[in-house]
């Protein structure tokens, strides 16, 4: 299978006050084209910063991060950001949503960036949307969407680019049960598709979800399972363990 990710012993350290905080202390993960992977782990553990770097929001302090073959460690800002455009698609908790613009418009936004033609963007927006349930729904603005289909719009965004990635950050957090189920049953339909999934989350139940959960803790890998591992109790660590 291809790479899409592998990351070399990266290390990510912050100045504060009159220390240095480690938040990552020699991580190296490898995920494979068409997996759907969790990253859990408690408040503090690591596990945001390390999403900043697989997206190429954040750059690590040490080591080398491959996405897609490529080294983007230490690329410069303007390639980094097209790196993102063109490879990943993000997925957050609080949707980024421009309030004012239609959902149709919010998903051609990174289109905008790539330079790609109105045409061509307007027809791969609305593919998009009727992907995730929104066909009907193009022309509302963002203030007029509940919380599901701001997400499902999010949703949209980030498959418009036909990334290598899509991470999601805590994509229910925000939504009631039932949303967030409709929205957990969407990124697993990606999945089957054949799209890489990288989702973070604090909840085991959706954590379990997914076909392989990485727990980080204190800026280490802590424990890598495959979700039939963990159910036939050949973990790395008992099931109860790994949500801790």
């Amino acid at each position: 299978m291809r790479k899409v990710i592998e990351t070399q012993d990266i290390t990510k350290e912050f100045p504060m006050a009159e220390e240095t905080v480690q938040a990552l202390r020699g991580v190296s993960v490898t995920v494979e084209s068409g997996e759907f992977c969790s990253i859990i782990g408690p408040s503090g553990s690591g596990k945001s910063t390390l999403m900043d770097i697989l997206g190429c929001l954040s750059r690590p302090t040490s080591g080398k991060y491959f996405l897609d073959g490529q080294d983007v460690s230490k690329l410069p800002d303007k390639k980094l950001a097209e790196v993102r455009n063109q490879k990943i698609g993000f997925v957050f908790q609080a949707y980024h949503l421009l309030a004012r613009a239609t959902a149709l418009k919010n998903v051609e936004l990174p289109l905008i960036y790539a330079g790609v033609g109105r045409g061509e963007r307007r027809r791969r927006a609305q593919e998009a949307l009727e992907r995730v349930g929104l066909g009907d729904r193009m022309g509302h603005r963002s203030n007029q969407l509940s919380g599901g289909q701001k997400q499902r719009v999010a949703i949209a965004r980030a498959l418009v680019t036909n990334p290598s990635l899509i991470l999601a950050d805590e994509p229910t957090g925000n939504l009631d049960s039932k949303s967030g189920e409709e929205i957990l049953e969407i990124l697993e339909n990606l999945h089957k598709q054949g799209n890489t999934l990288i989702l973070v989350t604090h909840d085991p139940k959706v954590a379990h979800l997914t076909n392989r959960i990485i727990r980080i803790f204190d800026g280490l890998i802590d424990s890598d399972s495959r979700k039939e591992e963990i159910e036939a109790g050949d973990a790395e660590i008992p099931l109860e363990a790994i949500y801790v």
